[in-house]
């Protein structure tokens, strides 16, 4: 019989007829946590900042109210430790040994930080190599760094896979569809393997899918990490992007072409290219150690309390940041004040539903814009060990667009959590589809992969853009509007004339698909395919 349906079977075993009823949830709840979460006395929740425990001493409120209970041993909170850098008196990047020498200047033209604690950040007369996509995959048969020595050297990468302009999704790199070598995360573990002193991305709108406002408001200011034994002392001195303009007078000045380099680096047996020149900059840390938190609230199970289905959403943002019209506060309203309402919206009708055979986890993480720092500290530091955690689902920015016709799973097709979920969208009326853009990399930049890149499958999904007012052309556009004017900006603020509808779609399948595994006894797989199943089957013996 096909996976997929003997999924659905064991939903339908799995999941009581009370949940099949829809869940009573709290438009209310959603718009006045989003609007309370989103407004300026919370000065866009910066993790470590005074702003942070009026966040998740709001959170705790609300959790309480819901009827949850403390889900640490007695705690709400999951401490997690993390260093706080900020790089001061930024140098200029200097080129030399080309046709000109070059300055790149801090914030316009580049940005740079560190994952090293140290005061001090110095790189002169580095080396400088095209690495082109910097990918080493021994299994795919590709190395961008064979035959090339990078110690001490700084290194100029690709951004996304060598086919993300692939049509569809064959390829060396599964085309289209953004694998973890193509994320900025991985080229930056990558160089620090090879020994390289400085990792340079080139920015480039279409394949990193935001423009260079975002990566400006990202990449300055504080920067979290978390603490590690070693202070990181393993990573490359310094990281950071600069923009395609910059890179290609840098090329010119090394006598090459940047758009041909570019394109032969998207074919397998590219090497390495030396570009003749050195770089050269400087720049100061301030340093701050300081634990953020975790909110965790629990719904306890009453037959097998033991095993946990989870609910995440991160509830931090950005804080202070480049101002736009004289305001300097990235509010984060949709991003991600609207994923933690939601999350308070299902706990209110979980804890009304009553006790589930299984307890339900709800989370809210920090540091997510910092690289999930705080799922990840979960993960690696379960409260709930993973090999008894069933499941859950994440939520990072919730639809105000109106009712939809799809609903699009990031990474569709990975684990059987796809399947439990096309019921519970076609009782809607709507159809289930994997993500209009894979080669965005969506499945790499939530918090579920915290979870998944441990072996527990986490369900990432919403609305897709086929509005029911107004089609795709409606949904795409609002989609384009978002991202150019309000993501990772002060304008993305609450605005009373959103229309939840569609949010409340959405959360009701979450409910439903939460409510399933919670009162079931099944533990969802992932495909035979999935990178992460091997780490499932072991957990899972670990604990049987």
């Amino acid at each position: 019989m096909h996976r997929s349906i003997l999924a659905l079977l064991a939903l339908a075993v799995a999941t009581p007829v009370a949940a099949q009823s829809d869940p009573v949830l709290s438009v209310e709840t959603v718009k006045t946590v989003t609007e309370t979460l989103s407004s300026d006395a919370y000065e866009g929740r910066a993790p470590t900042t005074p702003a942070e425990a009026r966040t998740t001493d709001y959170i705790v409120a609300r959790f309480k109210a819901a009827g949850l209970q403390p889900g640490n041993h007695g705690s709400w909170f999951q401490d997690v430790p993390l260093v706080e850098i900020t790089a001061r008196d930024v140098a200029p990047i200097t080129i030399t040994g080309g046709k000109v020498p070059l300055a790149f200047a801090y914030r316009t033209d580049m940005v740079i930080a560190t994952y090293r604690v140290v005061p001090r950040i110095t790189v002169a007369n580095s080396d400088i190599v095209f690495v082109g996509y910097g990918i080493n995959a021994p299994e795919r048969g590709w190395n961008d760094y064979a035959g090339v020595d990078v110690k001490g050297k700084t290194v100029v990468i690709l951004v996304n896979d060598p086919d993300w302009e692939t049509a569809g999704n064959d390829g060396p790199f599964d085309g289209r569809a953004m694998t973890y070598y193509g994320r900025w995360t991985y080229k930056y573990e990558e160089a620090a393997r090879q020994g390289a002193a400085a990792a340079i991305i080139v920015h480039q709108t279409a394949p990193a899918s935001y423009g260079w406002n975002v990566v400006q408001s990202s990449w300055t200011g504080p920067q979290l990490e978390l603490a590690a034994e070693g202070d990181h002392m393993d990573q490359s001195q310094a990281i950071g992007w600069v923009q395609l303009d910059a890179a290609k007078r840098l090329f010119a000045s090394a006598g090459k072409d940047f758009d041909a380099l570019a394109e032969a680096a998207k074919h397998k047996g590219f090497k390495a290219v030396p570009l003749g020149l050195k770089a050269s900059f400087a720049f100061d840390n301030s340093i701050r150690r300081q634990a953020s938190k975790n909110v965790i609230g629990v719904l306890p199970g009453t037959l097998r309390p033991q095993e946990t289905v989870f609910y995440t959403a991160h509830w931090d943002h950005l804080g202070r940041c480049d101002a736009v019209d004289g305001d300097d506060i990235c509010n984060g309203a949709l991003d991600n004040a609207s994923g933690v309402a939601g999350m308070i919206a299902i706990a209110e009708a979980q804890a009304k539903a009553g006790p589930a055979a299984r307890t339900l986890a709800f989370m809210a993480v920090t540091a997510e814009e910092s690289g999930l720092l705080g799922s990840r500290y979960y993960a690696e530091h379960p409260i709930y060990p993973l090999g008894l955690t069933v499941g859950g689902v994440n939520m990072d920015v919730l639809n105000v667009n109106g009712r939809s016709r799809n609903f699009v799973v990031t990474g569709y097709g990975k684990s059987d959590l796809d399947d439990l979920v096309l019921p519970l969208a076609e009782a809607q009326g709507r159809r289930v589809e994997p993500e209009a853009h894979p080669e965005r990399g969506g499945y790499y930049r939530s918090d579920h992969f915290s979870f998944a890149k441990l072996g527990v499958p986490m369900l990432d999904a919403g609305s897709g853009a086929d509005l029911v007012e107004g089609g795709v052309a409606a949904g795409e556009a609002a989609s384009k509007d978002y991202g150019e004017h309000r993501y990772h900006q002060p304008a993305d603020e609450y605005d009373a004339n959103w229309d939840w509808s569609g949010a409340i779609d959405d959360l009701t399948i979450y409910y439903r698909l939460g409510r399933g595994l919670a009162d079931g006894n099944s533990w969802p797989e992932w495909k035979p395919d999935a990178e992460f199943r091997t780490i499932r089957e072991a957990a899972r013996a670990a604990v049987q």
